[in-house]
């Protein structure tokens, strides 16, 4: 039986905040493409659609926090590499340590604090 994974090793973060985010990211699609397909059977006049404002705002909302996950995805992506590279918890502005709190709080981050003020 494998040992279980440590939960500060930034392999094991990384991988479940991925995990986890794959699944928003999935959700969210579903979502998406459900509103995309329940306004395909209406009417598409959203200026004089009394629902169409809602359903346009819906929809962007909807694409808004998609990219804001894509996005997401992207940056840990590029924690993954860092990682695999031994520049993981290395700034890339500064070239010093990132602080473990730091980490904690941001496990993807590429900077330190005093780089990202």
């Amino acid at each position: 039986m494998p040992a279980p994974a440590d939960p500060n090793d930034p392999h094991t973060r990384l991988s479940e905040l991925r995990a986890a985010l794959d699944r928003m990211a999935s959700s969210l699609t579903s979502g998406f493409d459900d509103i995309v397909a329940a306004a395909s059977d209406v009417a598409t006049d959203d200026e004089h659609d009394p629902e169409g404002h809602t359903i346009a705002w819906e929809r962007q909302q909807l694409a808004g926090l998609l990219d804001g996950t894509r996005s997401s995805l992207a940056e840990i992506a590029a924690a993954e590499r860092r990682l695999a590279e031994g520049r993981y918890g290395i700034c890339t502005v500064c070239g010093q340590p990132i602080s473990a709190a730091r980490l904690d709080a941001l496990p993807a981050t590429p900077t330190c604090i005093a780089c990202a003020s």
